[in-house]
């Protein structure tokens, strides 16, 4: 279920919320760029923008990590890869066929 409190007078406790179908690759707005905030001065490349089930995300974000070789995690709408990969993570997204991958910063 996973809520516990809300101000909502519009929420029913038990209503199951309907998942987001997974967008198609070509239509996906994705942009990878760097973070250091937080992370005690380590870089990490994010990949932000997707939208769809948390299952096709986790794909995607196994794929990369295993192309690249490196770790990460994939939660929320955010994958996110160990080390500066923006480049690499960019050519392999649109060899996906994501082809509005851009990069960031």
């Amino acid at each position: 279920m996973g809520l516990v409190y809300s101000t909502n007078p519009n929420v029913k406790i038990g209503e199951d919320i309907p998942e987001v179908e997974t967008l198609a690759p070509g239509s996906q707005k994705l942009i990878v760029a760097i973070d250091r905030s937080g992370r005690a001065g380590k870089q990490v490349t994010l990949v932000k923008g997707f939208v769809g089930r948390d299952s096709d995300l986790s794909e995607l974000g196994k794929r990369l990590k295993t192309r690249l070789g490196v770790g990460g995690s994939a939660k929320d709408g955010l994958i996110i890869i160990q080390g500066d990969w923006r480049d690499k993570t960019v050519a392999f997204l649109k060899e996906l066929g994501y082809t509005l991958a851009k990069r960031g910063n």
